[in-house]
């Protein structure tokens, strides 16, 4: 008597779970621009080149955003396309999530990352809670600074004209310094040379050191004797705040130094 052979259970196909997140999108220009309109490309053209590498399949498909269509690849649209262009109205675009076809368009777009960017809301807490803890650190450190360090620090930012300011006006300028740009602030903070170009020009500005008209050269005032040459194409300052450092400049910082109290 013949056994019928037991045939193998079809294999099931896996269903792949969806994992978009449904939710309203914004995006915005990354140039820092917020012009009334801006228009990014909508459909592939050999001027503009929408395409996308698939790995499942390993080829570029290519691109087009219709309104009427479920899929973003020209390959999967059935029928006629109804084309809308996709515009940017001073410098953002919201996509609410309604509208899937198109958030994962501009997901896909080459022009993203370049040209716009998707609002990230948590990145921007993110980068919100850093800059306002550099802020603060910024700040504790401005506030227990002396003012010679104070008077160097600004001079980058205002000049000379620091020299006419009170010592409370410097105090409340660094403050705001500190707060506006915390970053630079504490990079400057912790650069010695900041001090010792200031330095420098302090003792040229109360005349106890001359620069020469070229400025090439430093000399002391009350003798004309050379101090120091400047390196060719370099800042006078920074040269000498250098110099500072060297056994024949530390002397000379030191007799400064006397000379300024």
């Amino acid at each position: 008597m013949e056994t019928k052979e037991k045939k193998a259970p079809a294999p099931t196909q896996e269903v792949k779970k969806d994992s978009w997140e449904y939710k309203d999108r914004h995006y915005y220009l990354t140039n820092g621009k917020e012009p009334l309109t801006y228009t990014i490309p909508s459909r592939h053209t050999q001027k503009y080149s929408l395409t996308w590498f698939d790995p499942s399949v390993g080829y570029e498909r290519e691109m087009r955003y219709a309104t009427n269509q479920k899929s973003i690849f020209v390959d999967e649209q059935i029928g006629p396309a109804t084309l809308k262009h996709i515009v940017f109205e001073d410098g953002v675009l919201h996509v609410p999530k309604n509208k899937r076809t198109l958030q994962e368009f501009l997901a896909k777009h080459p022009h993203n990352g370049v040209i716009f960017k998707e609002l990230d809301r948590q990145v921007e807490a993110v980068d919100e809670l850093e800059f306002l803890e550099l802020e603060v650190d910024a700040i504790n450190i401005a506030r227990q600074m002396d003012i010679d360090q104070i008077e160097a620090i600004l001079r980058v930012e205002k000049g000379s004209s620091v020299t006419e300011l009170s010592s409370k006006e410097l105090k409340r300028d660094i403050l705001l310094f500190a707060k506006k740009n915390p970053a630079l602030f504490i990079n400057l903070s912790q650069d010695e040379n900041v001090v010792l170009r200031n330095f420098a020009i302090v003792a040229r500005e109360t005349g106890i050191i001359n620069l020469s008209d070229d400025q090439r050269t430093f000399k002391w005032a009350s003798n004309g004797r050379k101090l120091m040459t400047v390196p060719f194409d370099e800042n006078p300052y920074s040269a000498m705040a250098a110099w500072f450092k060297t056994d024949e400049g530390l002397e000379v910082y030191k007799s400064i130094e006397k000379k300024l109290k």
